[in-house]
């Protein structure tokens, strides 16, 4: 059997098992989209969303990228929070990073990487501008954590940038905006920070005719 064609099997026994415990199960599921949360993740197959957090289906919308970006010219990732704040009315949004990322590690080098340089680029702007706290750590690895650290922490702060939050926070006083980075080693989730409305940016970033 070839491997794709077992991955059309394992769906097929995967349903069977759903409907057998719950009969109703995809009828309910297909009749509404009600997730409370807006995951943006990183791509990495290791870090499923739904898995690590527990979660069934049509309880966490999902965005995955490389090293979970949030990138202003980004207009995948902008359609994606529009619309899970706007028409989903989610009530958190979490920017989820994990130890050992290679998309954080590439942008720790020199190397050429053709395409991807113009997205791990972005990383390395998050390194230039935290430099010397990633420095201070002594061995390449702990250098490497505090990094991806770092980029969780600044891409919560890229969501705080945007119109489509601000506009939210204004309106509804939500959504809150967490960051978390996930372990490999162990399976779990270390909270970084949170945002919510009450939180003040830069006022360069802060729309005044919202």
């Amino acid at each position: 059997m070839k491997p794709i064609d077992k991955l059309i099997e394992n769906n097929r026994k995967w349903a069977a098992d759903v409907v057998k415990d719950d009969p109703e199960f995809f009828s309910r599921l297909s009749n509404t989209q009600k997730p409370d949360f807006l995951w943006i993740g990183c791509s990495d197959s290791r870090v499923p969303a739904d898995r690590i957090t527990g979660t069934q289906p049509g309880e966490i919308f999902v965005h995955r990228n490389i090293a979970n970006m949030v990138i202003h010219t980004d207009m995948n990732l902008l359609a994606v929070l529009e619309y899970a704040v706007d028409h989903l009315n989610v009530s958190h949004i979490i920017v989820c990073g994990h130890y050992g990322c290679g998309g954080v590690r590439a942008a720790m080098t020199r190397h050429n990487y053709d395409l991807i340089n113009k997205w791990i680029r972005n990383i390395k702007d998050v390194y230039r501008m935290h430099r010397e706290r990633i420095d201070y750590q002594t061995k390449p690895e702990e250098r490497l954590n505090k990094l991806i650290e770092l980029n969780v922490e600044e891409q919560v702060m890229n969501l705080a940038k945007t119109s489509i939050v601000q506009r939210a926070w204004k309106a509804k006083k939500s959504p809150e905006i967490h960051g978390w980075v996930y372990s490999l080693e162990d399976g779990l989730i270390k909270e970084l920070c949170t945002m919510t409305h009450k939180d003040h940016l830069d006022p360069l970033y802060e729309f005044d005719d919202l």
